[in-house]
């Protein structure tokens, strides 16, 4: 059983399809970037995973159930689908204590999860003086208080300066790969997607489009082999000879597909040319993002329609 599994969930409100057909699931210890346009799916989603949107149709479960079946949720799960909703008078200890208390938890969990996100020495202070990135941690903070094995987490990087990002980017890989934690993360901030998942989720005007490793989405036998020698106009044809299709770049590169390296390296040392490079070319998230999602719109979203139907608060 997987600890996140959305089978062929969609979402209409009224004529507007926020989720159309996604399925996906997400096993214990890794981390899954959960990525789309504005206005793409991902947020509803994430909603009706933790039960605040009821879907239209499929499922959406964490560890085999719905998450209004869950009988203790915050041990199970830890959510952080806005940084906003905390009383500005309470202090971050207080709020998080209010918080155990609710969930029967001990109130020392309170003190040590604000330790865990970096916020011991603000634990006093009144949450209406905390910045973005401060509120995010709290945020983080909250969804640890019971020591839950899911995390689903809507863009947790807003408001974080680079240091707070890369404290992001470890501190999701230890609750993965050191706590065996299953962790969903949406997020448009690819290049640090890049450095902290392990798979990607791709949806698009609510369907999905891609799914799989971050190996398998970034790199591969489908990318070309980059070749910059001193005579292009010896080698190409060579490597076309052999059954190479040869794409000419500037600067004496030739990007190849259909031969392995090994190959390309002996047809360099038969032609006796000089070679500057000779590697696989890596496709960046980035770039395989913008190729399935091009031509997404960018103007009022289905989320943000989504929300004024459903009179929503969580982002």
């Amino acid at each position: 059983m997987s600890a996140i599994e959305v089978s062929d969930l969609r979402k209409s409100f009224g004529t507007v399809k926020a989720v159309d057909g996604v399925s996906f699931t997400v096993e214990a210890g890794t981390v899954t970037g959960y990525l789309g346009p504005n206005g793409a799916g991902k947020t509803t989603t994430l909603r009706c995973l933790l039960g605040l949107v009821t879907p239209t149709a499929g499922t959406a479960l964490v560890n085999g159930r719905r998450y209004a079946d869950l009988g203790h949720p915050l041990t199970e799960v830890g959510a952080v689908l806005e940084a906003t909703g905390f009383h500005p008078d309470r202090t971050a200890l207080n709020h998080l204590r209010i918080m155990c208390t609710a969930a029967g938890l001990p109130l020392q969990r309170a003190a040590e999860a604000l330790e865990q996100v970096g916020l011991a020495d603000v634990a006093g202070k009144r949450v209406g003086g905390f910045s973005l990135g401060m509120r995010q941690r709290l945020g983080l903070a909250a969804a640890l208080l019971g020591h839950p094995k899911v995390f689903i987490l809507d863009e947790p990087a807003n408001g974080l300066d680079p240091a707070g990002i890369q404290w992001l980017r470890g501190f999701l890989r230890f609750l993965a790969h050191e706590q065996g934690a299953a962790v969903l993360v949406s997020s448009h901030v690819l290049a640090e997607v890049e450095q902290t998942v392990d798979n990607v989720v791709i949806i698009a005007r609510g369907r999905l489009v891609r799914q799989g490793s971050l190996a398998e989405l970034t790199s591969g036998g489908q990318t070309p082999i980059r070749v910059r020698t001193l005579d292009p106009g010896r080698l190409g044809p060579a490597l076309e000879r052999a059954g190479g299709e040869v794409e000419p770049a500037a600067d004496g590169l030739l990007r190849v597909r259909g031969l392995e390296a090994e190959r390309i390296g002996r047809i360099v040392l038969e032609e006796q040319v000089v070679v500057t490079e000779l590697a696989q070319e890596r496709s960046d998230l980035q770039r395989v993002f913008l190729e399935l999602t091009e031509g997404e719109p960018v103007g009022q979203t289905v989320e943000q329609t989504a929300g004024q139907s459903e009179g929503a608060t969580v982002a």
